[in-house]
């Protein structure tokens, strides 16, 4: 099986390069992150005509993370368990695909509305689906914007209260088949970075955000990407500001973090950088993930 994971910064605006990336890679299984739009505006009927079956949750214009398969798709949460919503400020507060005013420019960006509506309290930011026998699970870690802002403090505990409901799945069933799959908004090394010193004071390279990341670990899953992939300049993210794709001034924030069960199976990770080329490209590429047949 081919599972690959993917933040296309807008579905809608995308949805042709996205069909052709799964025709041309033959991903059965694509994890999708910030769709940016409701749940009955998911161009559906595009993915239904390439073979691939769709589960998403999108409540605005900004978030959404959906599962699109050609292997089946059951059990689908739109939320894990205990994952925590985000209270916004009385005031509105600057979207974050507007980088904080002293936040390097090329920082990721990830938009959260404030003046155009109000979300649910749990945000459209994990789903989970069990495709092809593996439980597969499409994460949008929240930004955190600047250190000591209040969505810094929700990324540190939405991201504990994965890693919370991913260790008892692993207690409850040892040999599960689960992928954590997506873009985390954490740079867990120097070597993750173009250049360390950019970050230094900010999110995604803090020590509580790098200690979130790795806590999964401890839980019993592994980075499988790091296992298959060079340690530097393996970029999965880069800026549309200042040039930073031909300069390859990137960042490394998609990762894939899988069970045991799963980690045996991986044969091969792949980014597919061309992804980033051409008109109309996301900003992230595709991580994809080889899997062979379970033993």
């Amino acid at each position: 099986m081919r599972l690959a994971t993917w933040n296309v910064n807008s579905v809608r605006a995308r949805v042709d390069r996205v069909v052709a990336f799964l025709e041309r890679s033959g991903t059965d299984v694509l994890a999708i992150q910030e769709t940016k739009c409701r749940d009955e505006q998911f161009p559906v009927a595009a993915f239904e005509a390439a073979g691939y079956e769709v589960a998403h949750v999108g409540h605005s214009a900004w978030n959404g993370v959906a599962i699109a398969s050609r292997v089946g798709i059951a059990d689908v949460e739109p939320a894990f368990p205990g994952q925590p919503g985000f209270a916004k400020p009385a005031a509105p507060a600057p979207s974050d695909a507007d980088a904080p005013a002293e936040a390097p420019a090329d920082a990721p960006d990830e938009s959260q509305a404030t003046l155009l509506d109000v979300p649910p309290p749990v945000e459209a930011r994990a789903l989970g689906a069990t495709c092809g026998g593996v439980r597969v699970w499409s994460l949008y870690v929240p930004h955190g914007r600047a250190v000591g802002d209040p969505h810094y403090a929700y990324k540190l505990a939405w991201l504990e209260a994965l890693r919370a409901a991913a260790a008892g799945w692993l207690a409850d069933d040892p040999q599960a088949q689960v992928a954590l799959v997506g873009d985390w908004n954490v740079i867990p090394l120097d070597s993750d970075v173009y250049d360390p010193g950019a970050f230094v004071g900010h999110t995604h390279v803090t020590p509580a955000e790098r200690a979130a990341f790795a806590a999964f670990a401890d839980a019993g899953y592994t980075e499988v990407t790091r296992e298959h992939l060079p340690a530097e300049h393996t970029y999965t993210y880069w800026d549309y500001q200042q040039l930073a794709f031909p300069r390859n001034k990137g960042l490394r924030i998609d990762f894939a973090y899988t069970s045991p069960a799963v980690r045996r199976r991986v044969t091969g990770v792949v980014i597919d950088r061309d992804e980033r080329k051409g008109k109309g490209a996301s900003d992230h590429v595709p991580v994809i993930l080889d899997l062979a047949d379970p033993a």
